[in-house]
């Protein structure tokens, strides 16, 4: 890699920093994205709820990306991860895991986030395949069909009465989750069955089709799309070590804090997609990251206003 000062680099290559780097490519200016090549959907094979791209491959949207990107001369996406940064605006070094330091005005960060999936033998081999986190993303290819939500928390009951619109067979295992009597009786309602036996596994048959639910007392119940919650990491050790500000969110642990265009509290940082928000599906990522795109150019003109004043005054 060129070792240059570039005016914004972008760590991550997913669906928020791509569209960033088309903003700012289309501002002309010197924009380096850096992409680790591990986008949190490149287990499902197809991506839903994204319109134009309904029902397509997520990886074969980032290549089209990546393809846009190389009609604009200042934008170059390489593979590469950043493990630390230090420095301010603007005057970013970045240290990469392999390769000599890079060196930016202005940092955007879309990174993204790692599923911790609940420990439970067989849910790992069916993640994006028989077993997904978000009822709009892959909620309709489940219609009609038996469903099970893992609830590992409480969180989950809310996911089942959303599943509950698409299939009247709908079951909850609570898996030592303590569900709220209110919430129980919500789930009973309508009709969906609780099972508070633990889950020992899942299991699928013998071409790696889910199967079903195994309970530790070894009954097997049927299943044809399981619904879990993850617990959402977020890849932000850059920001960590810049110091940006974090806050709690609703679905458990800490994301960084942005404001509406996606700003850190570092002068100079910004932040978009899942690394700020695990609910952010492919159209909020790439809005977030156009957005954040837009703003990085915006505080780079406004710097050059005042170097150009300051210039015209000596």
């Amino acid at each position: 890699m060129q070792q240059t000062t570039w005016d914004v680099i972008i760590i991550g290559g997913g669906s928020a920093g791509l569209s960033a780097a088309l903003m700012l490519g289309r501002s002309r200016r010197r924009v380096l994205v850096l992409d680790e090549g591990l986008p949190r959907n490149r287990f499902a094979g197809h991506m839903h709820g994204v319109l134009g791209r309904d029902h397509t491959s997520p990886l074969a949207l980032l290549a089209d990306g990546r393809a846009e990107l190389e009609r604009y001369d200042g934008v170059d996406v390489q593979r590469g991860v950043a493990v630390a940064a230090h420095g301010s605006a603007p005057a970013f070094t970045l240290e990469l895991a392999d390769g000599a330091p890079l060196h930016a005005r202005r940092l955007l960060v879309a990174s993204g986030l790692r599923d911790a999936l609940p420990s439970i033998p067989g849910l790992a081999e069916q993640w994006g395949r028989g077993a997904f986190v978000c009822p709009y993303c892959d909620g309709w290819e489940a219609r009609d069909r038996r469903i099970a939500v893992l609830a590992a928390s409480a969180a989950q009951v809310h996911q089942a009465q959303l599943m509950r619109q698409l299939s009247d067979h709908v079951t909850v295992f609570a898996h030592g989750a303590e569900l709220p009597d209110e919430a129980r009786a919500g789930l009973l309602a309508r009709g969906i069955g609780v099972e508070d036996r633990p889950v020992e596994a899942v299991v699928a048959d013998e071409r790696g089709v889910l199967r079903g639910i195994r309970l530790d007392d070894g009954t097997e119940i049927a299943s044809d799309a399981i619904f879990a919650g993850p617990a959402p990491e977020p890849n932000d050790p850059v920001l960590r070590e810049l110091g940006a500000e974090r806050t709690a969110h609703p679905m458990g642990g800490e994301f960084v804090a942005v404001d509406a265009m996606g700003r850190t509290s570092v002068p100079g940082v910004w932040a978009a997609g899942n690394v700020t928000d695990p609910r952010s599906s492919v159209p909020f990522a790439m809005a977030a990251g156009s957005m954040a795109g837009a703003a990085v150019n915006a505080d780079l003109v406004d710097e050059e206003v005042r170097a150009a004043l300051a210039a015209s005054a000596a």
